[in-house]
Protein backbone atom coordinates (compact mmCIF):
# COMPACT_ATOMS: atom_id res chain seq x y z
CA UNK A 1 0.00 0.00 0.00
CA UNK A 2 1.24 3.46 -0.71
CA UNK A 3 0.45 7.06 0.04
CA UNK A 4 1.28 10.03 -2.15
CA UNK A 5 -0.44 12.68 -0.01
CA UNK A 6 0.93 13.07 3.50
CA UNK A 7 -0.02 16.09 5.56
CA UNK A 8 2.77 15.92 8.15
CA UNK A 9 5.49 14.45 5.95
CA UNK A 10 5.76 15.14 2.23
CA UNK A 11 7.79 11.99 1.56
CA UNK A 12 6.07 9.00 -0.03
CA UNK A 13 5.09 6.24 2.42
CA UNK A 14 4.56 2.54 1.80
CA UNK A 15 3.56 -0.45 3.90
CA UNK A 16 3.72 -4.11 2.89
CA UNK A 17 1.47 -6.73 4.46
CA UNK A 18 1.80 -10.51 4.47
CA UNK A 19 -1.08 -12.89 5.06
CA UNK A 20 -0.77 -16.66 5.35
CA UNK A 21 -4.40 -17.30 4.52
CA UNK A 22 -4.96 -19.10 7.81
CA UNK A 23 -8.21 -18.05 9.47
CA UNK A 24 -6.47 -17.79 12.85
CA UNK A 25 -3.72 -15.50 11.55
CA UNK A 26 -4.05 -11.77 11.02
CA UNK A 27 -2.02 -10.03 8.31
CA UNK A 28 1.39 -8.77 9.45
CA UNK A 29 3.33 -5.63 8.56
CA UNK A 30 6.46 -7.00 6.87
CA UNK A 31 7.91 -3.76 5.47
CA UNK A 32 7.28 -0.06 5.82
CA UNK A 33 9.15 3.09 5.04
CA UNK A 34 9.36 6.65 3.81
CA UNK A 35 10.98 8.23 0.77
CA UNK A 36 13.56 6.04 -0.97
CA UNK A 37 12.66 3.01 1.14
CA UNK A 38 8.99 3.42 0.21
CA UNK A 39 9.98 3.66 -3.45
CA UNK A 40 12.02 0.44 -3.11
CA UNK A 41 9.10 -1.39 -1.43
CA UNK A 42 6.82 -0.35 -4.30
CA UNK A 43 9.44 -1.27 -6.92
CA UNK A 44 9.81 -4.77 -5.45
CA UNK A 45 6.03 -5.19 -5.27
CA UNK A 46 5.71 -4.27 -8.94
CA UNK A 47 8.56 -6.61 -9.93
CA UNK A 48 6.87 -9.49 -8.11
CA UNK A 49 3.40 -8.71 -9.45
CA UNK A 50 2.07 -7.82 -6.01
CA UNK A 51 -1.02 -5.64 -6.00
CA UNK A 52 -0.42 -2.09 -4.70
CA UNK A 53 -3.42 -0.32 -3.18
CA UNK A 54 -3.14 3.43 -2.65
CA UNK A 55 -4.96 4.68 0.43
CA UNK A 56 -3.39 7.54 2.40
CA UNK A 57 -5.64 6.99 5.42
CA UNK A 58 -4.94 3.26 5.64
CA UNK A 59 -1.21 3.74 5.13
CA UNK A 60 -1.14 6.31 7.93
CA UNK A 61 -2.75 3.78 10.28
CA UNK A 62 -0.51 0.91 9.20
CA UNK A 63 2.66 3.02 9.60
CA UNK A 64 1.90 2.99 13.34
CA UNK A 65 2.07 -0.83 13.49
CA UNK A 66 5.45 -2.32 14.45
CA UNK A 67 7.36 -4.36 11.88
CA UNK A 68 6.43 -8.06 11.99
CA UNK A 69 3.41 -7.23 14.17
CA UNK A 70 -0.08 -8.31 13.27
CA UNK A 71 -2.51 -5.59 12.27
CA UNK A 72 -4.82 -4.40 15.07
CA UNK A 73 -8.34 -5.79 15.29
CA UNK A 74 -9.71 -2.36 14.43
CA UNK A 75 -8.33 -2.83 10.88
CA UNK A 76 -9.51 -6.42 10.34
CA UNK A 77 -12.67 -5.47 8.46
CA UNK A 78 -11.07 -3.04 6.00
CA UNK A 79 -8.10 -5.34 5.32
CA UNK A 80 -10.41 -8.37 4.92
CA UNK A 81 -12.51 -6.47 2.38
CA UNK A 82 -9.36 -5.47 0.50
CA UNK A 83 -8.09 -9.08 0.44
CA UNK A 84 -11.44 -10.34 -0.86
CA UNK A 85 -11.43 -7.67 -3.58
CA UNK A 86 -7.87 -8.56 -4.61
CA UNK A 87 -8.83 -12.25 -4.70
CA UNK A 88 -11.74 -11.46 -7.01
CA UNK A 89 -9.44 -9.53 -9.35
CA UNK A 90 -6.94 -12.43 -9.38
CA UNK A 91 -9.67 -14.96 -10.20
CA UNK A 92 -11.00 -12.72 -12.96
CA UNK A 93 -7.55 -12.46 -14.54
CA UNK A 94 -7.02 -16.24 -14.35
CA UNK A 95 -10.46 -16.86 -15.84
CA UNK A 96 -9.80 -14.48 -18.74
CA UNK A 97 -6.39 -16.05 -19.36
CA UNK A 98 -7.93 -19.54 -19.42
CA UNK A 99 -10.60 -18.39 -21.90
CA UNK A 100 -7.92 -16.99 -24.24
CA UNK A 101 -6.12 -20.35 -24.46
Amino acid sequence: MSDDDSVSDSRRRAVALAYSGERTDAPRVVAKGYGNLADRILELANQEGVFVHESPELVALLMQVDLDARIPESLYQVIAELLVWIGQIDRSIVSRTDEER
